[in-house]
């Protein structure tokens, strides 16, 4: 999932979480009803379209921003994609010198890896923090919703 994909998704998570036609498609309150409006969305936009039990995809808000959010996140994201294969396909090989990184090396595999951990982390780390680990703290205090 991109980084603009990502925002989208997060925006309509909040607008959901908010809204009181969002709130009306919950069975579960607190972190746990978060987490189930952001698998949903996040779902929907790149994977399946599935939801958690406890979310009812039955309103109209829930099958009208689902539906939209399925729309843009599979098939609109593929015109920049395809724009991108194209532009890559129309460039030059350089030939290697001096200041050309290899791709091939281990030193180049670990940065990869560290790079895409990172950014995973930092970009999925609010979510995580806001959702399944509030509610796993709540939950050792004696607290369930």
């Amino acid at each position: 999932m991109s980084r603009r994909e990502f925002r989208r998704v997060a925006a309509t998570v909040a607008a959901s979480a908010l809204l009181p036609a969002g709130l009306k498609g919950l069975n579960n309150a607190g972190p746990h009803g978060f987490s189930e409006i952001l698998y949903a969305f996040t779902s929907t936009a790149a994977n399946n379209g599935s939801a958690f039990a406890g979310l009812t995809g039955t309103t109209y808000y829930y099958n009208t921003m689902l539906g939209f959010n399925t729309l843009i996140g599979r098939f609109a994201m593929m015109v920049p994609m395809l724009a991108l294969a194209g532009f890559l396909a129309e460039k030059k090989i350089a030939p290697e010198s001096v200041g050309t990184f290899p791709v091939t090396t281990p030193l180049f595999v670990v940065l990869l890896v560290s790079v895409v951990v990172i950014v995973s982390a930092l970009t999925f780390f609010p979510a995580l923090s806001l959702g399944p680990l509030v509610e796993h703290l709540l939950m050792g205090a004696g607290k369930l919703f």
